[in-house]
């Protein structure tokens, strides 16, 4: 009972490592992308770098890397010990931290897109090997808790990163920008080095069959995950969900704009919220997968989404009363990503799960390129209609749910 003891003891410690790891890294990305955002903005600038130009390098710059490089750190995944992969990638974090201090120490807005890009770049040849941890960790049953815990935290990076920059950006002092770059970089990497995971043997044959060609990767993806049950509804679930958001997150500026007519700090106030709805979303569904059905979870947060966009579409709705709709989305959108990852995390893949995993990163920054360019459509259609654009939203989530309806999702 002792050595089971101390085995769990050990479990909860590396769980802790990973989640730390994966938070600082995510705040620490997304920090970079909203300093350059915010405060980039009122540099010396070309005449022909408008502020919504320089925001559409920056988010390119983050997801470009995942659409041509994830079959790499997908293949490093197989080839190598993911711990590995990931320790040595964030060492070069901290000279990209360095290249973003002394672009915002000169004002030098192309370097700091360029540190952007870097911080892309290895975020996405790690990511296989992060998210591959998880299973190795907690095992197939600790995987379905482990991704719950693991989205939240990143989630909640994601929102530090936000509401940070945009403090920063009102009382800006750059000693304080950089010092917390390279705070969040030594916090990843001490967290990472922390880490002492038994994993399955690492194939380097494998690794090697592992196609580079984004095009080729995402076939050999598919027919990959073809072998496991489930796992490519999940990989289409997962981007699913990353699509909505990313056209929720886009249509929000736009309804608190023209349609609740309120100021940019209400707008951003709104944003946190919604954050804050998909943490306790992702946390609840990591804890309820012990009792609740995958089936039953999805469907609740599909319905969720479903009912959320409805009202918003039927009804003339306060600011406080719109705030803790979208929250409600946020949160059902949890209920529905975590048993998808879970699905994936669980298949009987081995060292294959890499693959499968940058096949997953793959297929969501196409889903959300898809999702950004629907959303450009239908404002170039509707004149800017943002309800347009949650009654679109309202008609995807009514087909999913349709399909879900009548599709059995594996246990």
């Amino acid at each position: 009972m002792y050595i089971c003891y101390l085995s769990q003891k050990s479990m909860n410690k590396q769980w802790v490592y990973l989640f730390l790891s994966n938070f600082s890294g995510v705040f620490n990305d997304n920090l970079l992308k909203n300093a350059v955002i915010f405060i980039a903005a009122g540099w010396s600038m070309p005449s022909w770098m408008s502020q919504s130009q320089l925001i559409a390098m920056v988010s390119a710059a983050l997801v470009l890397p995942y659409l041509l490089l994830s079959p790499l750190g997908g293949r490093w995944a197989v080839h190598y010990s993911k711990t590995r992969v990931f320790s040595v990638l964030k060492w070069i974090e901290l000279p990209i931290m360095l290249i973003a201090s002394l672009a915002f120490i000169y004002q030098q807005v192309f370097i700091a897109i360029a540190a952007v890009l870097l911080m892309g770049i290895q975020s996405c040849l790690y990511s296989p090997s992060k998210y591959g941890l998880i299973r190795d960790i907690g095992g197939k049953s600790g995987s379905a808790k482990g991704s719950g815990i693991f989205e939240a935290m990143a989630f909640s990076g994601i929102l530090a990163g936000n509401v940070v920059a945009a403090g920063l950006s009102d009382s800006y002092r750059v000693d304080v920008l950089i010092a917390l770059f390279f705070v969040l970089a030594v916090m990843g990497l001490v967290s990472t080095l922390f880490l002492k995971v038994t994993e399955l043997p690492y194939h380097p044959e494998l690794g090697a069959a592992v196609k580079l060609n984004p095009i080729r990767f995402f076939i050999s993806g598919f027919r990959l995950a073809i072998n496991y049950k489930g796992v490519n509804n999940a990989v289409f679930g997962v981007s699913f969900f990353w699509m909505i958001g990313a056209m929720l997150q886009m249509n929000i500026v736009v309804y608190a704009s023209d349609v609740l007519q309120v100021s940019n700090s209400v707008t951003g106030i709104i944003m946190a919220v919604v954050a804050i709805g998909i943490i306790s979303g992702n946390l609840l569904a990591g804890l309820l997968q012990s009792r609740w059905s995958k089936r039953v979870l999805v469907l609740t947060g599909s319905w969720g989404m479903t009912l959320g966009f409805g009202i918003i579409c039927l009804f003339k709705l306060t600011v406080p009363a719109f705030a803790v709709i979208v929250m409600c989305i946020a949160l059902a959108g949890g209920f529905f990503q975590v048993p998808w990852l879970t699905l994936i995390q669980q298949s009987d893949s081995g060292r294959r799960a890499g693959q499968l995993l940058a096949y997953m990163n793959l297929s969501i920054f196409i889903f959300v390129l898809l999702g950004t360019f629907l959303f450009s459509v239908i404002n170039f259609l509707t004149s800017d209609n943002s309800v347009g654009v949650f009654f679109v939203l309202l008609l995807l989530n009514l087909l999913i749910t349709g399909l879900l309806l009548v599709k059995k999702i594996p246990e």
